[in-house]
């Protein structure tokens, strides 16, 4: 069955090593490990220095304003601090590159999901909770056109589809070695314009209903 909160992610592990610390220690740890890992990756790029933290309480936020509970919130949360772990096999000069990718140096980059989703497998807490999956699909699209597995719809966790929405959000707003960032209201239309193509249309209209709080997060979040 699989693990929907904080504290199952704890029994999970506690059914592991049964001398295993109280839950909300145990639990406590696993948020701190996948913050500590989105920030390790995030140092490896400059470009995308606190990516993963925006991105994780992006999709938190997001989650929240769906209806889904603290729990499930808190499991997306975390996918949302390592959705982007696979990119410690990517090479540096890759994502640093500031000139169109050729179809090997792509392929590269979307191995990305894959490499991040099996890195993690061997935690069953987090196998079991279903995060390696959100980490798995985070770019499959609405449409089936997106990858590693070209998934469909609501064949894609809903964890993933979430964090698509956050994910494009928060790299919009960062300027990247190719292209300048751009504003909040831009990168909104750019999110409206993706409904039901690339983004699960529940997701989005969640995303207009939040939008003016998503606005004031990203900012504290670069001025901390």
């Amino acid at each position: 069955m699989l693990c929907t909160s904080r504290l199952n992610l704890a029994e999970c592990a506690r059914r592991q090593d049964r001398s295993t610390p109280d839950s909300n220690t145990v639990t406590e740890i696993i948020h701190q490990l996948a913050e500590s890992l989105g920030k390790a990756i995030d140092a490896k790029d400059t470009y995308t220095l606190a990516h993963s933290e925006e991105v994780a309480v992006i999709s938190q936020t997001l989650a929240l304003s769906m209806g889904l509970g603290h729990q499930m919130a808190d499991l997306i949360h975390v996918a949302g601090h390592l959705h982007d772990l696979g990119k410690i096999g990517v090479p540096d000069e890759i994502l640093a590159k500031t000139s169109p990718l050729i179809t090997k140096e792509w392929l590269a980059i979307r191995k990305h999901p894959d490499i991040g989703a099996d890195i993690l497998a061997p935690i069953a807490c987090l196998r079991e909770c279903g995060i390696v999956d959100m980490v798995r699909a985070h770019h499959e699209r609405f449409d089936g056109k997106g990858y590693p597995q070209g998934l469909t719809g609501g064949h894609i966790p809903l964890g993933a589809r979430i964090i698509a929405v956050a994910d494009s959000l928060s790299a919009m707003l960062q300027s990247r070695p190719y292209r300048q960032a751009k504003t909040f209201d831009e990168a909104c239309r750019e999110i409206t314009r993706g409904t039901g193509n690339q983004f699960d249309p529940q997701v989005v209209a969640a995303f207009a209903r939040v939008k003016d709080r998503l606005r004031d997060l990203v900012a504290m979040l670069r001025v901390a």
